[in-house]
């Protein structure tokens, strides 16, 4: 640029300089997604003890999953399954969220029977809505399953229905079409729906043609329950008969985790 008295300047332009600033600051934003991203992703460690391990491509076989999803659904597995001995970890399924910053167990554990091969999953993580079809998709899509049921929580206070369900948890059920087993208890009525990690599993053994239920208690407990748990009997005596367990409760586990609800509750009166 030229003055009058013919000087040349040299022209200085921000708008230059604050493109520059935008474009930096744009690759530092994409930088922060892409690890926040690699962070949340689901991931699956099988046992090198495994034949035919996932990690090798191969599909795990898998007569039946058994997969607890909530507080009392995870418990009841350890008391009446778990405790009897007879089971392997052979894979682990970790995940990071919002919610699981300050939790102490973020790790899904996959245990196996050693004589049938019978899978058992324990979720008492929260998983994130963008999480469950990587969880699905990565558990559900290693494994050559031939049967699934899912057990899981729900407060009492989401259940929709013009009577009130009274002080006893209830349990509904949600199937797909493949299921030919029968069913112990009542349907999902409308306009209650089941979601989080049941649904997304359910919907995934649907588009796969894989025999699949869901089971889920209503109740009002916010920590380990007898009673809760109880309601789950029913849903998995055939398959605890077939597991040759006498399918009675560990009584010391049991007291165990009633013991601690007991004073977690403590701490709020």
């Amino acid at each position: 640029m030229a003055t009058f008295f013919g000087e040349v300047l040299s022209v200085y332009s921000r708008a230059v300089e604050e493109d520059d600033d935008e474009e930096e600051q744009d690759e530092e934003d994409q930088l922060i997604l892409r690890e926040l991203e690699d962070k949340r992703q689901v991931r699956v460690r099988w046992s090198p003890t495994i034949e035919q391990s996932p990690d090798s491509g191969h599909r795990l076989p898998c007569p039946h999953l058994l997969l607890a999803v909530g507080h009392n659904a995870t418990r009841f597995v350890s008391v009446y399954f778990l405790s009897h001995g007879g089971w392997d970890a052979v894979g682990h399924v970790s995940l990071w969220n919002e919610r699981t910053v300050h939790s102490e167990d973020t790790t899904c554990v996959l245990h196996r029977h050693r004589e049938s091969h019978v899978l058992v999953c324990q979720v008492d993580c929260f998983v994130a809505e963008d999480q469950l079809f990587q969880w699905t998709e990565q558990v559900l899509g290693s494994l050559d399953a031939s049967q699934v049921t899912v057990l899981s929580d729900c407060p009492a206070a989401e259940y929709q229905s013009p009577q009130p369900l009274g002080p006893d948890p209830c349990l509904r059920s949600l199937h797909t079409s493949a299921w030919s087993e029968p069913i112990c208890c009542p349907p999902v009525e409308l306009p209650n729906l089941v979601s989080g990690l049941p649904a997304a599993v359910v919907s995934f053994c649907q588009l796969h043609n894989i025999s699949a239920a869901v089971y889920q208690c209503y109740s009002d407990a916010r920590s380990a329950d007898s009673t809760t748990m109880d309601m789950f009997r029913p849903v998995v005596a055939r398959l605890a008969q077939d597991l040759k367990l006498d399918f009675s409760p560990d009584r010391d586990i049991l007291r165990k985790f009633i013991s601690q609800a007991n004073v977690q509750s403590n701490l709020y009166i």
